[in-house]
């Protein structure tokens, strides 16, 4: 199972808050709401938000066996 729990320790390493997502880089509030489920998203979402927190795909997510 692919989690996201690197990309909050990631965006609070980086002083970046959901709000500031949504409303400066203009990512949509129904991205979250996947990431926080560990529900599907797309590459290029992924693409984007690296750019943004200016990290690699591993700060992001990570694979756990269920």
């Amino acid at each position: 199972m692919i989690v996201f729990d690197r990309l909050w320790e990631t965006m609070k390493e980086k002083n970046i808050s959901q709000y500031k997502l949504i409303n400066t880089y203009g990512v949509s509030p129904g991205q979250i709401t996947r990431l926080k489920r560990n529900s599907n998203i797309n590459t290029y979402t992924l693409n984007r938000l690296c750019k943004i927190l200016d990290c690699g795909i591993e700060d992001i997510m990570e694979y756990k066996k269920e």
